[in-house]
Order: structure tokens, then sequence, then C-alpha cells
């Protein structure tokens, strides 16, 4: 079987172990090719009337556009909840009573993950009979870029065991529009790629972490292989059920 039908029956039998024919999924999409190709996957699974796609953008989303596409592509049933003014408003409340002036990167990073997971577990509790997916693949989870009980949280993780060029091929095999496949990976709140942010392409921590170090910069590989260590303890966080692939 192909990645992708193992995928699609994965969902499929998650689905009917944790739920019923109604049982619904519920994405927070971003516009990135992680939860467009989780989004892609229930549909082909469970039909688009059961998925259901939420975008969550904090105040002003700049590529919002391609969230918008990838649901009108799908078909899929959406909403937009704009978590602008709760992030404020709790960022207020927690510089008073803490005394503080400025919030931190790390905060400023995490707090509006949480809050969109927040949200999609909200939406979900009013629509009933729900399932909130995971987006992350398993490239982020070995890097540890992901918020702890953020984009890290949820019901059923569909990429958690696929590196992020088996997503984006399985993106382009699923038919979706390339772009949204190719896209280079961010986390929408930082500014930056998560390449950027990490400081190695998901290209080297792949080889590293498959036994291919020697492909790698000497000075490269010792940064990946720290940060796989150093991270550890949130990957054990990450209890989900997850799909695991038959390579």
């Amino acid at each position: 079987m192909t990645i992708k039908d193992q995928a699609i029956q994965w969902i499929k039998e998650y689905f009917e172990k944790n739920g019923n024919s109604e049982t619904k999924a519920i994405i927070g999409i971003s516009g990135g090719k992680d939860s467009s190709v989780v989004a892609a996957l229930c549909c082909a699974a469970l039909g688009k009337e059961r998925v259901i796609g939420v975008m969550m953008p904090n105040g002003v989303q700049s590529d919002i556009a391609d969230s918008i596409k990838l649901c009108n592509f799908l078909g899929i049933k959406n909403y937009t909840v704009n978590i602008g003014s709760a992030y404020e408003a709790l960022s207020n409340e927690i510089k008073s009573v803490t005394n503080t002036e400025n919030t931190t990167p790390q905060f400023n990073t995490n707090t509006p993950s949480r809050l969109r997971m927040t949200t999609l577990y909200g939406i979900a509790a009013l629509e009933g009979n729900a399932r909130i997916s995971c987006n992350g693949n398993y490239s982020e989870r070995l890097s540890g870029y992901f918020t702890i009980w953020g984009d890290g949280a949820g019901d059923f993780a569909p990429l958690a065991n696929l590196f992020v060029d088996e997503v984006v091929q399985l993106g382009l095999d699923l038919g979706l529009p390339r772009e949204l496949c190719v896209k280079p990976p961010a986390d929408g709140m930082s500014g930056k790629t998560d390449e950027d942010n990490l400081g190695f392409t998901y290209e080297e921590l792949k080889k590293v972490a498959t036994g291919k170090e020697a492909e790698v910069d000497v000075e490269t590989a010792k940064k990946i292989k720290a940060k796989l260590s150093a991270l550890d303890f949130k990957r054990k966080l990450l209890n989900l059920p997850c799909f695991e692939l038959q390579r």
C-alpha cells in the first residue's frame, strides 16, 4: 500500500474505534502543507461533510488567503475565529499581575498556539461528536519544534511519523495545489521559517536521524544531535494515537 492509502485507512480505523459514522474531524487550517494534507486525508477517509476547518488568525494573518484557498479547494465547512483580542487581553492581564513591561519571544509564539488549541476544543464542544487533529510531522517532533499543549496537542496525529519531504509528496499524491505543498514551513508567529529558527534544514535533520550523518556538515550534525537530546522530554509528552507508516 502507498503512504496515501495507509494514512487514509488509518484515519478510517481511528474514527471507527473512537467515534461513529457521524463523528467529525476538526482541523486547524494554517495554509501550510501539514494542515492542508491532514484536511485532504480526512476528506478522503471520512467524506468532506465530516471535516471542519478552522482558521485562527492572530489579528492579521498575511497568508490567510492560502487557508481560504484550501477550504474552498476541498469544499469543507469552515470557521474563522480571530484570536487577536483574546491574545491581547490575556497578554495585558499577565503583564499586569507580574509587573512585566514586555513579553518574551517564547510567550509571543507559544501563547497564540495554546489559544488556538483552546479554540479548536471550544468549537468541538459546540459542534459535538468531533475529534481534533494534531497536524505536526515527524521532523517537527524530532526537533522539538512544536508547542506543548498547543499545536502538539490533539486527539489523533496522521503525520506524526512522516518526515517533511514525505508530507510534501503525500500532499501532491492527494492532488492538492502544489503551492500549498511546497510552501516553506513556518510557525506563522515568529516571522521566520522553521529552518531559520532551527539553524539547520529539515533535510539535514532527516539525514542525521536516519544514519546518514556523514552527508551533513560536522558542526551542523553536532547541533542537530544536541537538539535531539535536549528536547527529548518534549517528545515524551506527546502521547497521541499516531499513524505508523509501514516502510
